[in-house]
C-alpha cells in the first residue's frame, strides 16, 4: 500500500475548471496503479465557488485550517491578471505555504503566489499572454515566459491551462518515478514531456505598438515588405535616426535589437503561412527568409522543432486532414515536394 499523499486545491470564484480537473485526473489515474493521492478543495472562506464553466465546487475545508498538506495547487482563472488578487486569497496562499511540503500554481494562479510574496527572489512562469504583466506586477521574480513549468525550491509555477497536466506529471515523477509518470501519460494520451516551450503557442507580436514614431516606422515597413533586405543602416534611415540611437530605442522599448526584431516579424509571418497550409519553402519565401534552411534554423532556435513538425502539430486536430492538407499544398511545385521530404526527416 502506497503512503498517503494529501493534495489541497486552492480555488476561488471564476477558477478555470481545466486547471483543477486536468491535474486531478493525473493523480486519480496514478491511484489506479496503487498510489494514494487524496485531493481536497480549499477556499478562503470555506464555502463553495463557481468555476469558469459555471459548475459549482464545494469546499472540503477552509484554506485557513490548521491542516498540513504534502502538496498545494493554486488554480488560475480569468479574474487575474485583469483584477488585483483579493487580500484574503493572497493570505490564504501564504498560510498554506507554511503548511505544505510544496506549493504550485497553474496558469494565472501565479498571480496569487506573487500577491502573497511567494515569488520574490524566485523564477516563475505563467500563461504566455500574461507573463509580461506578471513580471511588471512582481518585479522581484524572474519570469520565464517560454517555460512550460518552473521549479524554484519548493515553489512551482506552470504555464497556461493544459500545462497543469505537465506539472502534475512532473510532481508524480518526483513522488513515484518516471515509469509510473510515463504510464499515466500514456493512459491520458498526453506527452510525458512536450517538445518546445510556450512560444509555439504564442503570438509574439500581439500587443500595443511602440509609442516611439521611429520604432513604429521601422516595424510598419518590415511588416509591409518582409522580403526586403534590412541592415541596421537602412532601418535607421527609415526611422530618421542614427543607427546607434535606433539600437538604443529597440533596447529600451522592446528589449531586443533591430535585427532580432526583424527576424521575429518574419518568424511570426512564416508561422501564419504554415498555419494557412503553405509548404515550408513557400512560407520561407513569403516571410522573407533567404531559404527554407534559414527558416528551419530559426524555428529550431525559437521552438526546438522544425517548421514541418510545427505545421503537423497545428494544421489540424485530425492527423489525416493535416497530412493531406500539407501534401496537397506541397505538390504545387517539385521543389516544395523535395523540401517536405527533407523536413519530414529533420
Amino acid at each position: 500500500m502506497s503512503e498517503t499523499h494529501t493534495i489541497g486545491f486552492l480555488v476561488f470564484e471564476g477558477a478555470k475548471m481545466l486547471d483543477i480537473a486536468g491535474p486531478s485526473e493525473v493523480f486519480a489515474e496514478a491511484n489506479l496503479s496503487g498510489t494514494d493521492y487524496r485531493i481536497s478543495m480549499l477556499t478562503a472562506d470555506g464555502g463553495g465557488v463557481q468555476t469558469s464553466i459555471g459548475v459549482r465546487i464545494s469546499a472540503d475545508e477552509s484554506a485557513f485550517s490548521e491542516s498540513r498538506w504534502d502538496t498545494v495547487l493554486i488554480a488560475g482563472g480569468e479574474p487575474f491578471p485583469s483584477k488585483p488578487v483579493p487580500a484574503e486569497l493572497a493570505s490564504a496562499a501564504e498560510h498554506l505555504a507554511q503548511r505544505a511540503g510544496r506549493l504550485a500554481s497553474i496558469c494565472t494562479g501565479a498571480f496569487v503566489l506573487g500577491a502573497a510574496g511567494l515569488l520574490d527572489g524566485r523564477r516563475s512562469t505563467t500563461h504566455w499572454k500574461h507573463a509580461g504583466e506578471l513580471a511588471r506586477r512582481y518585479p522581484k521574480s524572474t519570469v520565464e515566459p517560454d517555460l512550460i513549468f518552473v521549479r524554484d525550491r519548493e515553489i512551482y509555477s506552470s504555464a497556461g491551462v493544459t500545462a497543469g497536466i505537465d506539472l502534475a506529471l512532473s510532481l508524480l515523477e518526483e513522488d513515484h518515478g518516471s515509469n509510473l509518470a510515463r504510464t499515466v501519460a500514456r493512459s491520458l494520451v498526453v506527452y510525458m514531456q512536450r517538445a518546445g516551450g510556450q512560444s509555439q503557442f504564442s503570438v509574439a507580436l500581439d500587443g500595443p505598438s511602440p509609442r516611439t514614431p521611429a520604432l513604429r516606422a521601422v516595424i510598419d515597413q518590415v511588416k509591409a515588405d518582409p522580403t526586403a533586405e534590412y541592415s541596421l543602416e537602412s532601418l535607421a534611415r527609415i526611422a530618421l535616426v542614427s543607427p546607434r540611437h535606433l539600437t538604443r530605442l529597440f533596447h529600451e522599448n522592446l528589449e531586443t535589437t533591430p535585427g532580432r526584431y526583424v527576424e521575429l516579424i518574419r518568424f511570426e509571418l512564416a508561422k501564419a503561412h504554415l498555419d494557412a497550409g503553405h509548404s515550408v519553402t513557400m512560407a520561407a519565401e513569403l516571410a522573407g527568409f533567404g531559404s527554407s534552411e534559414s527558416l528551419r534554423r530559426v524555428f529550431v532556435h525559437r521552438l526546438g522543432m522544425s517548421p514541418g513538425r510545427y505545421q503537423r502539430r497545428f494544421l489540424s486536430t485530425d492527423p489525416a486532414r493535416a497530412e493531406s492538407s500539407s501534401t496537397s499544398v506541397a505538390l504545387t511545385t517539385v521543389s516544395a515536394v523535395r523540401q517536405e521530404v527533407v523536413d519530414e526527416h529533420s
